[in-house]
Order: C-alpha cells, then sequence, then structure tokens
C-alpha cells in the first residue's frame, strides 16, 4: 500500500492522458476521412491497418511535443494542438464533400484566405473558424509569456524537448527523400495509390497519406536526360508551320469557373428549359466540344496551369498537388504561352474577378511574365447579379472590352471568372430550371448560373464581331461543380465526372467547324493551329502528341474515340510521349535546356 501510494500517479495520468488525446485525434482525422463513420474508422485503426494508424499517433505525437515545449506548458499545448486536429478535421471533411479529395500540406498555406473561407464554407462556419483562430492566437501569446517565468530546470528541460522535436519534424518533412526511416516504416504495410489521392488516403490512413504529400520532387527524372537528349527533341519538331500567317490576332482566353452541361450526366435529366442554349448556338458553328479537367469539384489552378503552360499534370508526380503555390514561384520566369506572345509583341494582361493571393496567382502572374493583372479592387466594371456575392461574367467581359478598345498593340487577355463560384444557394430569387434525379436547390441555382454565363458570353461574342482586329477566343469550364448528389456520382465515375465544355471562337470566322474531346494543356497549340499563326517548337510537340493521345489525365486516357484507365501506345506514339515527358521535366525539374534552344519562341 505505501508503494502505491509513492507511485507518481499524476505524471502517470498525464502520460495516459496525452497518450488518450493522440489515439484519439488520429481517430479523429480517420473519421473526417470516412464521412464520420465509426465502423471504418474503427476497423482501420484496430483491425485492417493497425501499423499504419500508430505509425501516425508517433508522428502526431512528436508535433504534440513541439507545441507544447514551444509553448511551455502541456495543459495550453493540449488545447491548441486539440484545437488545429479539430480545424484540419473539418477542413478535410468539407473538402472531401464538395471536391472528394483530402487535404494536402499545401492546402495548410490557405489558412490566411479569409474571403475564400467564407465563401466556400459560409457564415457560421466561418465564424467558428475565426474564433479558433483568435482562440489559439490568444493562447500561443498567453503561454509564451507565462512560460518566461519558469524555473530554470523546466527551462532547459523544454528547450531540450523543442530542439528534439524540431529535428525530428524536419527530419519528417523529408518523408519522400530516399532513406527516409520513416518512409522505410510506411512502406512495409502501405500500398500507396498516386493515381487517387482520396484512395491513397483511404488505404494508408489521414497521416499515411497527408505525410506522403509533403514536398517531392515535381517529375522523375528521365533516364535518357541529358542535353544532347533534349537538343535532339528540340531540333525535331523546330520545323516552321505550313501556311502560317504573320498576322498578330487578339487572343482572349477565358476559363469559366465551374461551367459544364449538367445534362450530359447520366441520371440527370433537366426541366424547365436549356440553361446552355445561348452557349451552344456559338458552340455548334465552330470548333468546340469537351475538355478534360483534372478534377472534379476544384482545382482550378491547376487546370489554369496546363492552359497556360501546355503542361500536363499527368506527367508530375502524385505529390506536386498544385504547380501554382508548389512549384511556378520558385522560379525567376516560366515558359508559357504569356511569354511566347510578349517575344511576338504582345501586351499581355491577366483579369481576375476575385483577390489576388489565391494560389498566390500575384505572384505567379509576375513568373509568368503578365504586364497587368486587374483584379476585384482594380477593375473598373464590377456589378454582380441579384445577390450574387461574385462579379458577373458580364462586367469581366466588358473589361476585356475596354482593354481590347483603347490599346493600339495586339493583346492577350487572361480571365478567369467567379460568378459561378460555389456556394450557389441564395443566389437568385426565380429559379426556373430543375432537375430530374438530383433537384437540390444548390443544383438549380447552378443552371441559373450556367444560364446567366452562357447568355454573357453569347453576347461578348457578337460584340467582338464588330471589332476591327481579328480576335480569337478560347472558353473553357474548369471543373464540374461539387454539388451532385452521391448516387449521381457514382452513377458518373469516371472520365462523366470530368468533362466540361470548350469552344474556340474566331471573329472573322475561319476555325474549322469540328466537335472534339481535348485536354487543356493542348490549347495554345491548338488555337495557333487552327487560327494558321506560326507555332513554336513546343507547340509542334503538342500537335503531334494531340494526334495520337487527344486527352488525358491520371487514370482517363481518350484514343481512338474511346476511354481507357492505362494508356496504349505503340512505339511511335511512346516515342512522341517521352519526347513531350523530356521537355517537361527539362523546364519543371531539370537544367532547361529547351530555353536555350528556343523551343518555346
Amino acid at each position: 500500500m505505501q508503494r502505491l501510494r509513492k507511485f507518481p500517479w499524476r505524471q502517470f495520468l498525464k502520460i495516459i492522458g496525452v497518450v488518450g488525446l493522440i489515439i484519439v485525434s488520429n481517430l479523429f482525422f480517420q473519421l473526417t476521412q470516412n464521412e464520420f463513420s465509426f465502423d471504418l474508422a474503427f476497423k482501420f485503426a484496430f483491425s485492417w491497418h493497425t501499423e499504419k494508424f500508430f505509425l501516425g499517433c508517433f508522428v502526431l505525437l512528436i508535433f504534440y511535443g513541439w507545441i507544447s515545449s514551444f509553448l511551455g506548458s502541456l495543459k495550453t499545448g493540449s488545447i491548441f494542438y486539440t484545437l488545429t486536429v479539430i480545424g484540419v478535421g473539418i477542413a478535410n471533411y468539407l473538402k472531401m464533400k464538395y471536391r472528394m479529395e483530402p487535404i494536402y500540406p499545401d492546402d495548410l498555406k490557405m489558412i490566411t484566405e479569409f474571403g475564400m473561407i467564407r465563401d466556400m464554407v459560409g457564415i457560421p462556419l466561418f465564424i467558428l473558424f475565426i474564433l479558433l483562430l483568435a482562440v489559439g492566437i490568444f493562447l500561443i501569446v498567453f503561454s509564451i509569456r507565462k512560460s518566461l517565468k519558469l524555473e530554470k530546470k523546466r527551462q532547459w528541460l523544454r528547450v531540450g524537448l523543442f530542439v528534439l522535436t524540431s529535428g525530428l519534424l524536419i527530419y519528417i518533412g523529408g518523408f519522400n527523400q530516399q532513406g527516409n526511416l520513416l518512409r522505410k516504416a510506411y512502406n512495409k504495410t502501405a500500398l500507396w495509390i498516386p493515381y487517387s489521392q482520396k484512395m491513397n488516403y483511404y488505404n494508408t490512413g489521414f497521416m499515411g497519406g497527408f505525410l506522403y504529400n509533403l514536398p517531392v520532387e515535381a517529375m522523375e527524372k528521365p533516364e535518357n536526360y541529358s542535353e544532347a537528349a533534349v537538343k535532339k527533341v528540340t531540333k525535331e519538331y523546330q520545323n516552321k508551320t505550313k501556311d502560317a500567317t504573320d498576322e498578330k490576332p487578339n487572343i482572349v482566353y477565358v476559363m469559366s469557373e465551374s461551367f459544364s452541361d449538367p445534362g450530359r450526366l447520366d441520371g440527370v435529366e433537366i426541366f424547365g428549359g436549356d440553361p446552355l442554349q445561348d452557349y451552344r448556338a456559338v458552340a455548334n458553328k465552330t470548333y468546340s466540344g469537351q475538355m478534360l479537367s483534372q478534377n472534379y469539384g476544384g482545382g482550378t489552378a491547376n487546370i489554369e496551369f496546363e492552359a497556360l503552360t501546355g503542361f500536363s499534370m499527368e506527367l508530375f508526380n502524385a505529390q506536386m498537388t498544385t504547380p501554382y503555390t508548389m512549384l511556378v514561384p520558385e522560379f525567376p520566369s516560366f515558359p508559357s504561352l504569356v511569354g511566347t506572345l510578349k517575344g511576338r509583341g504582345y501586351e499581355t494582361t491577366a483579369i481576375h474577378p476575385y483577390n489576388t493571393s489565391m494560389y498566390k496567382r500575384k505572384d505567379v502572374y509576375k513568373t509568368f511574365g503578365f504586364d497587368k493583372f486587374l483584379d476585384e479592387s482594380t477593375m473598373k466594371h464590377t456589378d454582380k447579379i441579384e445577390n450574387n456575392p461574385y462579379i458577373s461574367d458580364e462586367a469581366a467581359y466588358q473589361e476585356i472590352f475596354d482593354q481590347l478598345e483603347k490599346n493600339k498593340k495586339p493583346q492577350f487577355l487572361h480571365l478567369v471568372t467567379m460568378q459561378t463560384h460555389m456556394p450557389y444557394e441564395n443566389k437568385y430569387n426565380d429559379l426556373p430550371y430543375g432537375v430530374q434525379g438530383d433537384n437540390s436547390s444548390a443544383v438549380r441555382s447552378y443552371l441559373q448560373d450556367i444560364a446567366y454565363s452562357s447568355e454573357a458570353l453569347k453576347v461578348f461574342l457578337e460584340k467582338l464581331d464588330d471589332l476591327p482586329e481579328r480576335t480569337l477566343v478560347v472558353f473553357w469550364g474548369d471543373h464540374l461543380p461539387g454539388i451532385y448528389s452521391d448516387a449521381i456520382q457514382e452513377e458518373n465515375q469516371g472520365h462523366q465526372l470530368h468533362e466540361t465544355e470548350f469552344l474556340m471562337y474566331d471573329n472573322r470566322h475561319q476555325l474549322n467547324n469540328q466537335q472534339v474531346t481535348t485536354s487543356p494543356f493542348y490549347f495554345a497549340a491548338d488555337l495557333f493551329q487552327q487560327g494558321r499563326l506560326q507555332l513554336t517548337g513546343f507547340q509542334s510537340l503538342l500537335v503531334a502528341l494531340q494526334k495520337e493521345l487527344p486527352a488525358f489525365e491520371k487514370g482517363m486516357y481518350y484514343q481512338s474515340g474511346q476511354w481507357f484507365k492505362e494508356a496504349r501506345l505503340n512505339k511511335q506514339q511512346e516515342k512522341i510521349y517521352q519526347d513531350y515527358q523530356m521537355i517537361q521535366y527539362d523546364i519543371t525539374a531539370g537544367k532547361q535546356y529547351s530555353l536555350k534552344e528556343k523551343f518555346f519562341e
């Protein structure tokens, strides 16, 4: 009995409490990953993937130790740690719900995007987020000030623990580096699924999937990569374009937020009219069709990256989830359509009717070389429709006209719209369209949204016909909205949840009237070929690849009018694909030998 009394029960209970907190927090992450299914979460942790679960707990324990040592208090550290877990877990649940993909480490950089968070999650959750943030900041200030009064022995213990956990976290940050011991421990039982991050997180646990998406090289190095190999590729595709004209028409890119045709989905039948009737009136008379989007419900910046650079997300390592934040800002300049056109005497302007910090666009556009970037604070036309919180497409198109009319140089104008961005409910008083199969208020509001977008596009293109200068337009939707029911999503698994509408328009009506399926990284090459403009060597390579593989993303390959889960390439096709892979690696992770060969000019 005397021994029991002398036993350090308080310390023992603290240890038990910390271990319990770590296990519960990891279970909470699993719950958010599995739509709060306790059955799936507990089976993952204690039946199916126990080793991976406790490896995740080990990482969380180190993170907990780092927070507590930094704040100088186990109690305050526990509160701050819990708030962090709740915040990340809720964000993961919401992203899984609306975009069918989990939270990535790079997403945490968006924590200061208050306007975006408010618009995406709604006022109640945004207020909760602000409260959590405020409590967290208060805890940091309060605890650090209090920790300065700790006795010397405890201060040294605190500093030692902080240095140890900091070193361990830095080592964990190199999870994807060769020889990393934590990665080796995961590899004993983990089956990584790089082509589907959703399944990757399901299969390895939230913590395993999160670690897998820590920084990594953009691409794997091709076996034969060298300066000589790159020169061989550039020389082969540097042929001059036949029948190319020397004219410099205005070029307008319009990436329309969530613009797509719901009627293409199985199980969806629209009544009350056709919300895309104005769009079809134009598209059916020009070069148009469907575009393959990388993601469902989101991923705008990745589609924009593909369209402006000509580089495919499919070729990157799976962990390279967002080049706009993870890759492009690391370069002083980056080859893109912007640079190609500036080299030919164009003035280049980006327009985004929202704030400038989304996806680091301000930095990315500077790297691409845009002369101007107009946002919601610098645009002249900022009208909105009814209760829609975003600037309308009509106003954004008027901004384009202002640039076309006042500038004498040929113009490249790149517009990223916002009118049809989520949330969709409560935007409009009258909702004339309905859907059999998924008649939610969000879907009906979305139909009205795309009807307004469709109408604004038609009016915009008709006004272009009156311009004295030839003007070429590429219009496309970046992805489907993440609003469809689970049943509709299940019925349309695969390419159908990734196909949006696109068209190319010439105010001189000289493009082919043709319906095709394509990918956004082909847009510039396709437009130059259709418009009979001089192709760059890189665009000639893209034209050659497009003939063999008209559209592709991870797990979706369009060949000979059919969809496959894996590419089926013969030797000639494989050679072109490898040439493309070589150039993309050269620019994004290699020595950029192709720039010396003027391959993008």
